[in-house]
């Protein structure tokens, strides 16, 4: 049985594109994948200034709404939805971009949720990824025809 979008969890995220057709990526603290920043709204928070808030926790970046493009809420897994927003950037020094939000680990030491940045062109992106993530970024969104609509629409961050 499908339950209901208002029952499942949504995770609120930015996807990242440059004009070079990469895909920023956060490495995420102890396992083997990359991710979007991403992460679930505070009670009564709109999907946009979640989406802000978890790219600002997770990478620093602080980023103009008006320059986001709504993507909508997605099926991601069985019991949650994804909405995204995407944005074209300049490719800028991932070595600047810094987690500001943590996890205490096993041993009780805390930990950033994300631990390295990188750009991975298209290509690759799949493989960096959870197989869940792949199905949503390389098939259901289409990066190099999400990358063209934002170039034709001019979104770029300067």
């Amino acid at each position: 049985m499908f339950s209901s979008p208002s029952a499942r969890k949504l995770s609120c995220g930015v996807v990242v594109l440059n004009d070079a057709a990469e895909l920023l990526l956060c490495h995420v603290t102890g396992h083997d994948h990359w991710d979007l920043p991403k992460g679930g709204p505070a009670p009564g928070e709109p999907p946009l200034t979640t989406a802000l808030r978890e790219t600002r926790e997770e990478t620093g970046l602080v980023l103009d709404p008006s320059t986001l493009l709504d993507l909508g809420r997605l099926e991601y897994r069985p019991r949650k939805d994804l909405h995204l927003f995407a944005l074209r950037l300049p490719r800028l020094d991932t070595s600047l971009l810094v987690c500001e939000s943590h996890f205490s680990n096993a041993a009780g030491r805390r930990m950033p949720e994300m631990d390295d940045y990188r750009w991975f062109p298209f290509a690759e992106v799949s493989a960096r990824v959870t197989a869940r993530m792949a199905a949503v970024l390389c098939e259901r969104l289409d990066l190099a025809a999400l990358l063209h609509r934002l170039r034709t629409q001019d979104l770029l961050v300067a």
